[in-house]
């Protein structure tokens, strides 16, 4: 619907980030944002004629593109949170978002707005945000460590029972090749005995034998 009518581009700040939109008008530019308020006659949006944001959001009519508050890079659809907040006052933040030349409408007062808060209660969400991403990294982290501790203790686990069993199957090697050579010792013994008692048997047969054919 909006391709029809002409379009406009308007810029606005909130939270961790600068807004732009290519719209018909400060309503719709309004209704994109999803704001309730009317950012325009408060001074926290307005229109924008930089070359540079006018043609990304002409190349993406109705879409509400973004960067992080008070950079000077390129909107886009995605963008990162800032890496400091802006120090800008109320004049400078017109230049920030980068109004070539001044308007004769409200002055952009400030890039930074969260529902009313000032820059030290953003500060302060800002620190929370990052300190709830490092404890949740440092919690990943540990869960990682814990879980590498409980699979090398597994597998030490694991190897101690191989080498138990393996040191078990050889004792009863041992001992049965223990058993099998004593029982050889002692048929060798049998074997002796009775080579002896047919040698003696026999000799003494051989002479009967011998006296018999005479």
């Amino acid at each position: 619907m909006w391709m029809a009518r002409k379009l406009k581009t308007y810029v606005t700040s909130l939270g961790f980030f600068d807004l732009a939109v290519a719209a018909p008008s400060m309503k719709a530019a309004l209704e994109a944002w999803g704001s309730e308020r009317n950012l325009f006659h408060q001074g926290f949006a307005e229109e924008t004629d930089h070359p540079m944001i006018v043609a990304a959001t002409m190349a993406n009519p109705g879409a509400v593109l973004k960067r992080p508050v008070g950079s000077k890079g390129l909107f886009s659809e995605r963008s990162e949170f800032p890496k400091s907040l802006p120090t800008h006052r109320p004049k400078e933040a017109a230049k920030a978002i980068g109004r070539p030349k001044p308007q004769k409408r409200q002055k952009f007062k400030t890039p930074v707005m969260v529902l009313k808060l000032d820059g030290a209660r953003v500060a302060k969400q800002a620190g929370a945000v990052l300190e709830t991403e490092r404890a949740r990294r440092e919690a990943r982290s540990h869960k990682q460590e814990v879980a590498r501790e409980r699979e090398q203790e597994r597998s030490k686990a694991a190897i101690e029972r191989a080498e138990a069993a393996l040191e078990r199957a050889r004792r009863r090697h041992s001992k049965t090749i223990s058993e099998i050579e004593d029982e050889q010792t002692a048929l060798d013994r049998r074997l002796q005995t009775e080579q002896m008692r047919w040698n003696r048997e026999k000799e003494t047969l051989e002479v009967r034998l011998r006296l018999v054919r005479k």
